[in-house]
């Protein structure tokens, strides 16, 4: 009986194993939904960036505007009848001087 007992224990132990850990099994199909969802963000980050580049090459492909936009803030390009003024910022302003201490009377060094 004890030894029927144990057989029966190895069988259930025998078909539990590709169930947990065979190929195909529950750990490695819970690592596929893991990788799945981090496939499915960097493919919606992929989707913005396509949406974004379609929708730049229609506007280029629609009009002037963005040909020309493009042109000034790449290219530095100005028109024949426009004046290029390139404006500089200055050194940071100076912070008042701190008071100067009183006088002892002797020179100094």
């Amino acid at each position: 009986m004890r030894l029927l007992a144990i057989a029966f224990v190895a069988l259930v132990a025998a078909l539990q194993y590709p169930i947990w850990l065979g190929k195909g099994g529950w750990l490695q199909v819970r690592e596929f939904d893991r990788q799945i969802v981090a496939q499915r963000a960097v493919n919606a980050g992929l989707k913005q960036r396509n949406e974004a580049l379609d929708a730049e090459v229609r506007d280029l492909k629609s009009g002037y505007e963005a040909i020309e936009e493009r042109a000034r803030s790449e290219l530095g390009m100005i028109r024949q009848d426009e004046v290029f003024f390139q404006l500089q910022e200055g050194p940071a302003p100076v912070a008042a001087a701190p008071p100067a201490a009183p006088a002892t009377g002797r020179p100094k060094r």
